[in-house]
């Protein structure tokens, strides 16, 4: 039976087509690196105009950090820019250790001025990759799969448990920051931050018998304090990821 020629004429050569396009992103330009501050500003932004940010994609620009500044806190960042219904999906300028940072919570590097051309800067800029996060698990050779804590974890205090699980026994305050690689267990009041997953673990959770936190997050997905349910603050909960969205539930 012949084919008919205008269905051959018709038919598509390939699955898609690859081509170059322009977009005009919104940029959030750092000028520092404290986080407290980032969300003070960011949350008064997003109150001003909600529906402008609503799965808004967004760009960071560290152009605006000076020399010598500190480490941008990139977990926390993301989480925060989700956690207000935007989503990063790049950064522009910094360093190359802050580059490498980035490219952990798979982020985009991005050309722009302040950045070598990009094609030739590429893997000058991927080199630093493998090598930046490295230190971080050579510091702690002997770092044990679980952590426990049994005094309190103090406001401005930071406790972090390398290539496993963290339990804290004791209260901890706001202010405080728990972070791990696995899961978070905390027998007492949370007030501060509580980060599992750090490196990217999906099936981590966190546990807590009182839950006041200013900040939780699984992976990379983040809720602060404002946009914790009341009926689940104070409560015995557990926080976990189901196909990417953060789930907050009383045991």
């Amino acid at each position: 039976m012949a084919a008919n020629p205008s269905t051959t004429a018709d038919a598509p050569t390939g699955a898609f087509e690859l081509k170059a396009a322009a977009f005009t992103l919104p940029v959030i330009r750092l000028l520092g690196v404290d986080m407290d501050a980032v969300a003070e500003q960011l949350g008064a932004k997003v109150e001003q105009a909600p529906d402008f940010f609503h799965n808004t994609p967004v760009v960071i620009d560290l152009s605006g950090l000076a020399a010598g500044t500190g480490d941008v806190e990139f977990p926390l960042l993301v989480g925060l820019l989700r956690g207000y219904g935007m989503i990063p999906v790049g950064v522009r300028g910094g360093t190359p250790a802050q580059q490498a940072a980035a490219e952990a919570m798979e982020l985009a590097i991005l050309g722009d001025a302040f950045v070598r051309r990009p094609r030739p800067g590429a893997p000058e800029r991927a080199a630093p990759a493998p090598a930046q996060p490295a230190p971080k698990p050579e510091a702690r050779p002997a770092a044990p799969t679980f952590t426990l804590v049994t005094k309190p974890v103090r406001s401005g205090q930071r406790v972090y448990a390398a290539g496993g699980d963290l339990s804290v026994v004791a209260p901890v305050s706001s202010g405080a920051e728990l972070m791990a690689d696995g899961n978070i267990h905390v027998y007492g009041p949370l007030r501060g931050r509580a980060i599992a997953g750090l490196k990217g673990n999906t099936e981590a959770r966190i546990f807590c018998q009182d839950l006041q936190a200013e900040l939780v997050s699984v992976a990379g997905h983040y809720r602060v304090s404002e946009n914790i349910p009341e009926a689940l603050k104070g409560a015995p909960v557990q926080i976990y990821l189901d196909h990417e969205v953060l789930r907050i539930e009383k045991f």
